[in-house]
């Protein structure tokens, strides 16, 4: 049950949200709409209840489908009999993958070189969306579900601010302070349904991949027990023999997977599948949140761990050093501002535009080998790679002349050399003295 304070709380911010928010029209009173990001699950569940008896507002909800593999039919079903006042499924997996996941795979997106921030890329199409259809219904309210411990408060309230910035951001869970089990308490006492899952875990999946946070992954000690994960076998599990996958890519982007042709949604959800299988795309680390705290994550980016691994050795194939080593820069400063909330900071754009001339000739094919949770690049080729095995080879009749390099050597060295030298002069004799 919810604490006194809790109580209190709620009540003193519905009286003030009332007394700012409901207001008179032609002497006719006006509830304010609010837009809510609706998962279908618990918290935001919650929250329809939440802003419908402390702001007297009238829900709209909107669930994006980004291939977070759930029933979304089921979000609206329960959205209406929680007594929305309409409810929006939005399709936008299609768009998700060119618009967002193509872009990370031109960076490389592997925020502190482990997570495919499969999660931050969702948040800027789901708020995109919302202000869509704030627009359309004349609401005035955007409302996302978010702990003000998170990332994706952040996300949320940049996005919308920059695209709506007249409507009022709520944020209930954030403001009002609430924990899992007050949450799920409510829940409760409100007819709502709260499945097994989420007593246990908070899940956020896309296409891209899958994010589990709390109960026992809260120890950052505990090994994430097998039922954590759902896309990706156990690797000790996973077939004894190797899988190989091919790879191909054009101007940057995957195109076809085992010489097939695929739409760019399809093509993901293929590899998800054959990475899956063979145990690959767990990841498990401590990571720097934006609002300053570390956290134990837990994630499972089957798709997203194998095409960025043969999408980065593909550059190094088709780029020059120079290319490659100031694009890891670029990479960095992307993956960050993707990672921290700022999708529409104008130096993003200024990044993709290097990013995608950087792509150009990153056209090829590579193969990986997958077995029992591992991944290998095993090969690859590309009309415009820059090796060249008749100049690399150890053979004595190669066409590089090796006699080039003492010439080389003698000017790369140099300065080294005479640093040491002068070194050495300056150091007094030792002297052994009684």
């Amino acid at each position: 049950m919810l604490s006194n304070k809790k109580v209190a709380t709620f009540k003193n911010s519905a009286l003030k949200v009332c007394e700012t928010n409901l207001h008179k029209k032609r002497g006719t009173l006006m509830l304010e709409k609010f837009v809510l990001a609706y998962s279908g699950g618990l918290d935001t569940s919650v929250l329809i209840k939440y802003l419908q008896e402390k702001y007297n507002a009238q829900v709209i909800t909107v669930t994006v489908d980004v291939g977070q593999q759930e029933d979304i039919a089921a979000a609206e079903e329960k959205a209406k009999k929680l007594g929305v006042t309409k409810h929006y499924s939005i399709d936008a997996k299609e768009e998700f993958a060119k618009d967002y996941i193509f872009p990370a795979i031109k960076a490389n997106a592997l925020y502190e070189g482990k997570y495919p921030i499969s999660t931050a890329l969702s948040r800027p199409l789901i708020a995109k969306k919302m202000v869509e259809i704030a627009e359309k219904e004349g609401a005035t309210g955007l409302v996302h579900g978010c702990t003000g411990r998170g990332n994706d408060q952040v996300r949320f309230d940049i996005t919308l601010g920059s695209l709506a910035p007249g409507k009022q951001i709520i944020a209930p869970v954030r403001e009002w302070g609430l924990t899992r089990e007050e949450e799920i308490a409510y829940a409760k006492t409100k007819g709502i349904h709260v499945s097994e899952a989420a007593k246990k875990y908070s899940i956020d999946a896309s296409v891209w991949g899958r994010a589990i946070e709390c109960g026992l992954l809260e120890d950052a000690n505990n090994a994430p027990p097998d039922d954590a994960y759902e896309w990706t076998v156990a690797p000790e599990k996973a077939p004894d023999k190797p899988e190989t996958i091919t790879i191909q890519f054009e101007a940057g982007v995957p195109v076809a997977v085992n010489g097939k042709e695929m739409a760019p949604l399809d093509l993901i959800m293929e590899v998800n599948k054959i990475a899956g299988r063979n145990g690959v795309g767990r990841i498990d680390h401590i990571e720097d949140r934006i609002v300053g705290l570390k956290s134990r994550e837990v994630y499972e980016c089957p798709a997203a761990v194998v095409i960025l691994e043969a999408h980065k050795d593909l550059e190094k194939m088709v780029m020059t050093r120079h290319e490659v080593l100031f694009k890891q820069q670029v990479d960095a400063q992307w993956v960050f501002l993707a990672y921290a909330g700022l999708w529409v900071d104008p130096l993003k754009d200024d990044l993709d535009a290097f990013i995608n001339r950087s792509q150009e000739n990153v056209t090829g094919e590579v193969t990986l080998k997958l077995y029992k949770g591992s991944l290998q690049v095993v090969g690859r080729q590309s009309p415009m790679s820059l090796y060249d095995k008749n100049l690399a080879n150890y053979n004595i009749k190669t066409s590089f002349n090796q006699a080039y390099s003492k010439g080389f050597i003698e000017l790369w060295g140099l300065q080294t050399r005479m640093y040491n030298s002068l070194k050495k002069a300056g150091e007094k004799p030792k002297t052994n003295k009684p």
